[in-house]
């Protein structure tokens, strides 16, 4: 699992028949910075995502690639790559809040 902040959503009217009615989000994925641990530095990538969890924009999220998107409920018979399997709260590293819960 990776830890990714949504972006942006993706809309596509034609799209292979078993992905109609599927949620899709932009991914930024997140890295710990080695130099200030208690922040997260956005990688350099994007990542397309089903979102099956109602993720809204800005919120951190934890998400899935490869075979492992596909063993999501409901996903196994889809042409995913990524999947978001978490709406996340909270994280701590090396007993430094990185990402605040919502109050």
């Amino acid at each position: 699992m990776f830890l990714a902040r949504v972006i942006g959503s993706v809309v596509s009217t034609k799209k292979d028949e078993a992905m109609k009615g599927r949620k899709l989000v932009v991914l930024r994925p997140l890295l710990v910075d080695e130099a200030n641990p208690a922040q997260f530095r956005p990688g350099a990538n994007t990542v397309v995502a089903v979102d099956t969890l109602g993720a809204g924009l800005g919120e951190v999220v934890l998400f899935c690639q490869g075979s492992s998107a596909r063993q999501a409920s409901g996903m196994k018979s889809l042409p995913v790559d990524a999947v978001i399997t978490g709406i996340v709260d909270a994280v701590d590293v090396l007993n430094q809040k990185v990402y605040p819960a919502r109050s």
